[in-house]
């Protein structure tokens, strides 16, 4: 098998069918008529994308549908269709369309060109309203910034890439998964191609999902909120002596009393606050801890639609 392309399934069905047709085209383009397998993951989609897809896969023996038991997430949808994946090389992809298939010609080009593991498309400018790229923009940057992984910015789910580094990403066995990140630390040799993102859904990344993503990401490959709070505490411990030596020279020399109850309670809220979230960070790195010990699968597989012998 010279070719696996690999997308997850997700309110996608109104772009199932023109997918499947453009990526088998796509595919026979570059491979030949039985050297390809399209993997499609129904990542528990509420409409009837399964239906749609199951039914090509009657009449397409390329096609593999992988059915979830319920929604796992994005990310991990994706690691699970990699895992099914069998190609020599494995063509990444959105099913909405907002990522053309036939990015898959452009990329084996400059992969055969450059003799390189993966070729990963980013955006040369965000799609989207102005929302929408500015909190993309500032969720790349916090990432970079935050979990220190010189991560490329406005990168696309659409990547090629070889078995070998296939197979090297799939040996992260995390429960939470970030897929850029993942990406990123596996290594090999990775070039970038700039592709133009088309705007034909409504994103499914809400602001509060963009902020569990931050979240995850970050303390998923980055230790520096724990560094960070035992500065922070070095900081306020030196600003407590100096205010106590004050209070201390103020008592002895200008036998003046000290007023301010605002400035107390202030400061009792202060540091209040700062304990709780304190608290709150090292609890999040606690429940990463409790989820990892318990080794539970991060999907689980339903049912697998297709000819696959194996």
């Amino acid at each position: 098998m010279k070719l696996s392309i690999v997308a997850t399934l997700y309110r996608s069905a109104a772009y199932v069918r023109e997918f499947h047709e453009r990526a088998s085209a796509a595919a026979r383009k570059l491979v030949g008529e039985g050297e390809y397998e399209i993997v499609l993951v129904n990542d528990g989609s509420p409409d009837n994308s399964l239906q749609l897809a199951v039914e090509l896969a009657g009449r397409d023996p390329h096609l593999v549908v992988v059915d979830l038991s319920r929604n796992f997430g994005h990310h991990k949808a994706m690691m699970t269709g990699l895992d099914h994946a069998r190609g020599e090389r494995i063509f990444l992809i959105d099913s909405d369309l907002e990522e053309a298939p036939e990015y898959l010609t452009s990329f084996a080009e400059q992969m055969d060109r450059e003799s390189c593991d993966v070729v990963y498309g980013v955006q040369g400018t965000r799609k989207g309203g102005w929302f929408e790229r500015c909190s993309g923009y500032l969720f790349w940057k916090l990432i970079a910034a935050l979990s220190g992984l010189p991560l490329p910015a406005n990168v696309v789910t659409a990547r090629l890439m070889t078995r070998q580094y296939v197979d090297a990403l799939l040996l992260h066995d995390e429960r939470e998964v970030f897929m850029a990140g993942l990406w990123f630390i596996t290594g090999f040799d990775q070039r970038a191609q700039t592709v133009h993102k088309l705007d034909t859904s409504e994103s499914t990344y809400t602001m509060r999902r963009r902020v569990s993503l931050l979240v995850n990401s970050v303390t998923s490959f980055s230790n520096l909120p724990l560094v960070a709070i035992f500065y922070v505490g070095l900081v306020i411990l030196a600003l407590a002596c100096c205010y106590i030596a004050f209070l201390v020279l103020n008592w002895f020399f200008l036998s003046t009393p000290v007023e301010g109850w605002t400035s107390v309670v202030a400061s009792v809220w202060l540091l209040g606050g700062l304990i709780v979230s304190f608290m709150g960070v090292i609890g999040i790195y606690l429940s990463k801890i409790y989820s990892e010990a318990k080794r539970r699968p991060y999907t689980v597989v339903k049912r697998v639609y297709g000819n696959r012998q194996d």
